[in-house]
C-alpha cells in the first residue's frame, strides 16, 4: 500500500544491498542512490547497504529535495500524493530535471492537473520510463495513489 513518498520511491526504485548499474548506466545502491559516474566499474564500490541504511539515506534525500522545492507555489498547493510524484521525479532526474518541466509545472500551479498529466506523457522522461511515468501522471491527475494501490493498477 502506497501512502507516502518513501513508499512510492521504494516501489519504483526497489532495494539492492550491493552496487548495480541503473538503467542509465550509473553505479547505484540501496533504493536508487547513485554512487558514481556513468560507466564507472562496480569493483570501485566495495560496500553493502542494509535496508535500514538504504531507508535512512532515502529519508534524508526526500527531505533535501522537499526543502529545495518547498518554496515553489506549484509544490505547496499540491496534496500529498501529488507532492510525492514531484519529489519522486526530482529523486529520479534531479531537481534541475524536474524544473525543466516548465509547462507542466505551470499547469500544476494553475490547478489543471489533467493537462499536467498530459504534459508528463509528452516528455522524453515518459519515453525513457513509461510505466513509472504513466503511474505518476495518473497520480497527478487523480490526486490519489490509486494508480499504485489495489484496484488502481492497469
Amino acid at each position: 500500500m502506497i501512502e507516502t513518498v518513501e513508499d512510492l520511491l521504494c516501489f519504483e526504485e526497489g532495494y539492492r544491498a550491493d552496487p548495480y548499474y541503473c538503467s542509465e548506466g550509473y553505479p547505484t545502491i540501496g533504493i536508487g542512490t547513485r554512487i558514481g559516474p556513468k560507466g564507472a566499474a562496480l569493483v570501485n564500490y566495495q560496500m553493502h547497504w542494509s535496508r535500514d541504511i538504504a531507508y535512512a539515506h532515502l529519508r534524508e534525500e526526500v527531505k533535501a529535495i522537499s526543502d529545495k522545492i518547498d518554496g515553489y507555489p506549484w509544490f505547496r498547493q499540491c496534496n500529498g500524493p501529488r507532492r510525492a510524484v514531484l519529489v519522486s521525479m526530482a529523486y529520479q532526474m534531479g531537481v534541475s530535471g524536474l524544473l525543466g518541466f516548465r509547462n507542466t509545472l505551470r499547469l500544476i500551479e494553475a490547478g489543471d492537473y489533467a493537462a499536467a498529466g498530459r504534459g508528463m506523457r509528452q516528455s522524453r522522461w515518459y519515453k525513457q520510463t513509461p510505466a513509472r511515468a504513466e503511474r505518476h501522471a495518473r497520480v497527478m491527475e487523480s490526486g490519489t495513489f490509486d494508480a499504485y494501490n489495489a484496484g488502481g493498477r492497469q
